[in-house]
């Protein structure tokens, strides 16, 4: 896996969101640095685990809908004395 790169404006934006969630949540001030290196090791250990869950998500959902595909390949099968 590669490793996953956020843009400027999002790693920005992230760093923001841990900010406030610091100040609102725990009562305490993290600076921008203090949160940008805790998003950097958030990401690099445990960033895996949420990518691997969208990965079996994402699984998912094309099996359901290749088992859609193939349900309605087999209602176009015409009858025939041949069998499967």
């Amino acid at each position: 896996m590669t490793d996953i790169a956020f843009s400027k404006d999002e790693k920005a934006l992230i760093v923001r969101k841990i900010q406030l969630y610091f100040s609102e949540e725990l009562k305490q001030p993290i600076g921008q640095f203090d949160a940008q290196f805790l998003l950097d090791f958030v990401s690099r250990e445990l960033g895996a685990y949420y990518y691997n869950r969208g990965l079996y998500d994402a699984q998912a959902a094309l099996n359901a809908k290749l088992e859609d595909v193939q349900d309605a390949i087999y209602q176009l099968e015409q009858h025939t004395d041949f069998r499967r």
